[in-house]
């Protein structure tokens, strides 16, 4: 099961805290569980740690425009880039 680190910025980051309950939602289709991080140098950025079950299904969800755009961009303010980083075996 790889750990997948997602890290993004938000418009608002109490907006995107209150999108909680929708991310859990969303990465429970891919995920055993995730952790949320906050840059201390500055609130909006944003970094998701998932312990990914599946890589396909969480790149078909991540990559549908009614979850990153509808919900992830308008409601939870998200902002691109949003960078995918995997694990590299060495």
């Amino acid at each position: 099961m790889p750990t997948v680190v997602m890290r993004h910025k938000v418009g608002d980051f109490d907006t995107w805290m209150k999108g909680h309950p929708d991310r859990v939602e969303i990465f429970a289709k891919f995920a055993s569980g995730f952790q949320t991080f906050q840059d201390t140098d500055d609130p909006n950025s944003i970094v998701l740690v998932a312990e990914v079950n599946d890589l396909s299904l969480m790149q078909d969800i991540l990559g549908d425009p009614e979850v990153m755009v509808k919900v992830a961009k308008e409601k939870h303010t998200v902002l691109e880039p949003v960078v995918v980083s995997m694990p590299v075996p060495v």
